[in-house]
């Protein structure tokens, strides 16, 4: 059985993982496989090969991401993909959910 605090990671990390994915399209265009990887050296987790293909094309179906290049460099086509004006809107509301909720609990917490 897992615990509160590990119920809460799996649901802050994989369960949002458009959340992470914007993040860093927001600093630069990415292929799905070089997504995964900076996930897992800046945000400590490695979501499923599926999962962030999923993610991505949800994301790109809503209007958040799209395909901004596609490159052959010496085998398959790679898709880089982009996040958009409306990715940055709502990875913005996000933002600001979570500073609310930060200011909640630490006001909670004293």
């Amino acid at each position: 059985m897992r615990t509160p605090s590990e119920r809460l990671r799996r649901s802050m990390t994989s369960d949002n993982l458009w959340l992470y994915i914007l993040t860093l399209l927001k600093n630069k265009e990415m292929y799905p496989y070089e997504i995964r990887e900076k996930i897992r050296d800046r945000f400590g987790f490695l979501p499923g090969n599926v999962t962030a293909y999923i993610v991505l094309e949800k994301l790109k179906a809503g209007g958040y991401v799209k395909i901004g290049r596609k490159e052959k460099i010496g085998g398959p086509e790679r898709a880089y993909y982009k996040i958009t004006q409306k990715g940055k809107t709502e990875l913005g509301k996000a933002g600001k959910i979570f500073g609310e909720i930060s200011k909640k609990l630490t006001v909670a917490t004293r």
